[in-house]
């Protein structure tokens, strides 16, 4: 049985997002998205918790992410997840959550006259194999270890 590594989330745009190019000269494009939960806790009162991700986009979809996206937005993002260690302010070793996306799509309600009344979205990157078009996979001159940051 093949392996499996899918996320799909909707939330809200943390930031406006960031586009870099690699050395070689690759489009990639991150920016945080929040999801929030809403529970109810053991005293009955209500409970709000909020998950962080980073998603990194890369190629055509990290130039249409950096034009489309901007902080607040609504987007659903799909992709595979990556653990990402890097060291915070305090030169503390952490781990964070990236979604390397292959599909955006964006929720808000687009103005008057500028298209979808639900705006559109974005699959991109190289796909391979499989049902769907498989999962992003970056060419060699979008490896991880050539990422700007």
């Amino acid at each position: 049985m093949a392996d499996l590594n899918k996320i799909m989330v909707i939330g809200n745009a943390g930031a406006d997002p960031e586009m870099r190019y690699t050395p070689s000269g690759a489009p990639v494009t991150n920016f945080p998205i929040a999801t929030n939960r809403t529970y109810t806790g053991h005293g009955g009162e209500r409970q709000e918790e909020t998950e962080w991700f980073r998603v990194v986009a890369w190629a055509n979809l990290a130039e249409q992410v950096n034009q489309y996206v901007s902080k607040g937005k609504k987007i659903y993002v799909e992709g595979r997840l990556k653990s990402s260690p890097y060291v915070d302010r305090n030169g503390q070793a952490r781990s964070g959550n990236d979604i390397v996306a292959n599909r955006v799509l964006f929720l808000d309600r687009m103005g008057q006259g500028e298209g979808d009344e639900y705006g559109g979205g974005f699959g991109g990157g190289q796909r391979q194999g499989g049902y769907g078009g498989g999962d992003y996979a970056p060419s060699d001159a979008q490896s991880p270890d050539d990422l700007p940051f």
